[in-house]
């Protein structure tokens, strides 16, 4: 432990102009003494650490010195640390933030202002739309439990409203879209899953642990998206000029052909499931289903009952 938080101080230095020696005590949980005896520690391995009294006063690294990043060029290190921030921003974990301080480390002062001027170029951030602390929690929990190889028992709703309580061996989380996804094994089907996290509630991590399954994440990245040629429809479209930066956004450039009157032809292949009539119904009156006839049937039964739902008001 005292090893490892050597090394974090380091880090830290290397990315603070100047740290106090009571922020370091607080942020390691340790006493002022322990605090001075690491940084003298810190200097006999040879960091040049400089200590400055005062009320500004702390310890920083000199500014010829820095760790030797060996192939890594200053827009490589820049990438790295976009994608780690996108990361933390997310799951709000206290390695993501120890290992931007170790990148960090790798960029030499001097050139530390170029990296700030570079940081507000790109911005990545993967938080769910509906992300919160409950989000960031749920995150952290079910990565303890991969990381441990615990099962977890959690109550589902399908796509369909069907309820149920799983059992699963967790495998992974993956983002897919704008959504956040858990990938395990399911007791209950006998099978792999993909169980989406926002749709899993009362998570509970098992004492009983669980040996993995040998490429089972490589097998989800084989199959994530591919479905059986059944489940697969043919959609024909046509939509109105005044939503065609909504449907630019959903379908891709060769599925679409403009008309001369500006209105849209859209040709594509879905799958047949209850998501895509709420994402046909948000067109609104701006879109008509040309084929299949059972969708349009399955639209304009939903439509018809809107129309009812809000009848019953007058």
């Amino acid at each position: 432990m005292k090893i490892d938080r050597l090394l974090a101080i380091t880090m830290l230095l290397l990315n603070r102009r100047r740290i106090s020696a009571k922020e370091l005590s607080e942020r390691f949980e340790v006493s002022l003494r322990t605090v001075y005896r690491d940084v003298e520690a810190i200097n006999q391995a040879g960091v040049p650490v400089v200590s400055y009294a005062g009320m500004s006063g702390g310890y920083e690294i000199m500014d010829q010195y820095r760790l030797d990043r060996q192939f890594l060029s200053l827009d490589e290190l820049q990438s790295i640390i976009v994608g780690l921030k996108g990361i933390r921003a997310t799951v709000g974990d206290q390695e993501i933030s120890n290992l931007l301080d170790k990148v960090g480390a790798l960029v030499a002062k001097s050139e530390q202002n170029t990296v700030a001027s570079l940081n507000n170029q790109l911005i990545i951030d993967i938080n769910p739309w509906r992300g919160s602390n409950q989000d960031k929690e749920k995150l952290s929990t079910l990565r303890t439990s991969i990381k441990e190889s615990k099962l977890i028992s959690f109550h589902y709703i399908t796509s369909q409203s069907e309820e149920s309580v799983r059992t699963v061996e967790p495998m992974g989380i993956v983002v897919n879209g704008f959504g956040w996804y858990l990938y395990g094994y399911c007791l209950l089907r006998q099978d792999f899953r993909v169980f989406r996290l926002s749709r899993m509630k009362d998570i509970e991590v098992l004492q009983r642990t669980f040996e993995r399954k040998e490429g089972a994440l490589e097998q989800l990245d084989h199959n994530w998206g591919k479905r059986a040629p059944s489940s697969l429809i043919k959609l024909v479209l046509h939509a109105q000029p005044n939503v065609r930066a909504q449907v630019e956004d959903y379908f891709r450039p060769e599925q679409i052909t403009v008309q001369a009157d500006g209105t849209l032809m859209i040709t594509a292949t879905q799958p047949d499931e209850p998501w895509l009539h709420g994402m046909l119904l948000s067109y609104g009156p701006n879109l008509r289903i040309l084929e299949p006839a059972h969708i349009a049937a399955i639209i304009k039964d939903k439509a018809e009952k809107i129309v009812q739902l809000y009848a019953k008001e007058h």
